[in-house]
């Protein structure tokens, strides 16, 4: 219990995350979860509560043919729990209880959430839920005007809630069967711009969408709320543009699969049957994410955006600014260190991947990682077929790819900085 109190907050939401997973996968893998004679392996129920928790949508195994109700639900409430974060559930169920919520909770909530203090946290995580219950339920009810005209009353009621959960969380799971997501629903427009308005507002943050209801006006946002409006509103045009005219989709394709590909990974169309100009186009995307503090992964757009705006004040000698302000250095150096630490690993998990599963394509192996670490879901139809050792390599980068490289890396320094210090000495670069 004492080392538990001593534990850094990044171990203690890691450690959370790993023994949400671990649950989920033991109640996923009892026979009370599946469907009548369906047995389902240990490795497929983790991987699917990994998948779940980490709000990514990667499936080995189909979530409507192999889970009964029970099941189904089980794997909602692993999405609902990895899209609020661990911390802010329990924080949330506290709030309920009446509890107090200690100092430590709130140092918890801060490092999820990726907050720069922790006044107004307890308001904030009031916000949390009030926001996601609305929109979820906004979406639960748009999506049964669809799924009711297909299906009988219970059943389209369960895809919808189903759907609503999965798409806010930015979690390409669906329960339709077949593993055909929402391949069905390519022209309808209603849950096509139901699915992307969840998957946008999901994919935000929090922090941003309580801004941009208490400011109402772009110039009275902080530079963080900025930057990320205007990242998102770019990859999303951008996005669409550059798909439309690589895939012979429809402009409603192309939007979808802009807004899906940044870290929610359902589909319209089948990935399996996109060119590689269309599938590189899409890793960009998957690779960049959604935005801090958000259901989404990625290195998010945050990230990318100091990036560029680095790069460009290197090159021309000038201050690294945006909207009349400076980026501190000390961010600048945290977004090259987070984009390397993320394409070492894609990297290598690939080339692992790639050793243990000749028969797939280069393009295919790293399509599956790049989904993986973005936690988005899409696939070009490979992951059912791997073998357990190369399930166990995407489970883990799921799980780095939701707390982050960076997290990661933290959980190692346990030592001091030291006090000496060496002359300095330069090295040619370039």
């Amino acid at each position: 219990m004492n080392e538990l109190k001593k534990m850094s907050p990044g171990r203690f939401i890691a450690l959370g995350f790993i023994a949400v997973i671990l649950l989920g996968a033991f109640v996923l893998y009892l026979p009370i979860s599946h469907n009548q004679d369906v047995d389902v392996a240990f490795m497929d129920a983790l991987f699917t509560s990994t998948s779940a928790v980490c709000v990514t949508g990667l499936i080995a195994i189909d979530t409507y043919d192999t889970f009964n109700t029970f099941g189904q639900t089980v794997v909602a409430l692993l999405i609902q729990v990895g899209g609020l974060g661990v911390t802010s559930v329990g924080v949330g169920v506290m709030l309920l209880a009446r509890r107090k919520v200690d100092f430590k909770d709130r140092v918890l909530v801060k490092e999820a959430l990726n907050l720069d203090s922790m006044r107004g946290i307890v308001k904030l995580i009031r916000a949390i839920l009030l926001m996601t219950l609305f929109f979820e339920g906004i979406g639960a009810i748009l999506s049964f005007l669809v799924f009711s005209q297909d299906y009988p009353l219970p059943r389209a009621i369960g895809i919808s809630l189903f759907h609503s959960v999965a798409s806010f969380n930015n979690a390409g799971f669906d329960n339709l069967g077949g593993f055909k997501s929402l391949l069905d629903y390519k022209d309808n427009v209603l849950l096509n711009l139901t699915t992307c308005g969840l998957i946008i507002f999901g994919g935000l943050g929090f922090v941003v969408i309580k801004e941009i209801i208490h400011k109402k006006s772009f110039k009275k946002l902080s530079l963080h709320a900025k930057v990320v409006i205007l990242m998102s509103s770019g990859l999303l045009v951008v996005g669409t543009i550059l798909l439309k005219f690589t895939e012979d989709i429809s402009w409603l394709g192309a939007i979808f699969f802009s807004t899906s590909a940044r870290t929610a990974g359902f589909s319209t169309y089948p990935i399996g049957n996109f060119t590689s100009a269309g599938l590189f186009v899409i890793m960009i995307l998957m690779y960049i994410g959604a935005s801090p503090g958000s259901t989404g992964g990625g290195i998010k757009t945050t990230t990318t955006f100091t990036l560029f705006k680095s790069a460009y004040a290197i090159s021309t000698q000038k201050h690294c600014c945006a909207f009349k302000r400076k980026i501190p250095t000390a961010l600048q150096m945290k977004a090259f260190i987070l984009a390397f630490l993320a394409m070492a690993l894609i990297c290598l998990n690939t080339l692992l991947i790639s050793i243990f599963e000749p028969q797939f394509s280069l393009m295919q192996v790293l399509f599956e990682v790049v989904s993986a670490f973005g936690t988005v879901g899409l696939s070009t139809g490979i992951t059912p077929d791997l073998k357990p050792a190369s399930e166990f390599i995407i489970i883990l980068t799921m799980y780095i790819g939701r707390l982050g490289p960076l997290t990661i890396a933290s959980l190692w320094s346990v030592k001091p900085l030291s006090s000496l210090r060496y002359s300095e000495e330069g090295i040619t670069i370039g």
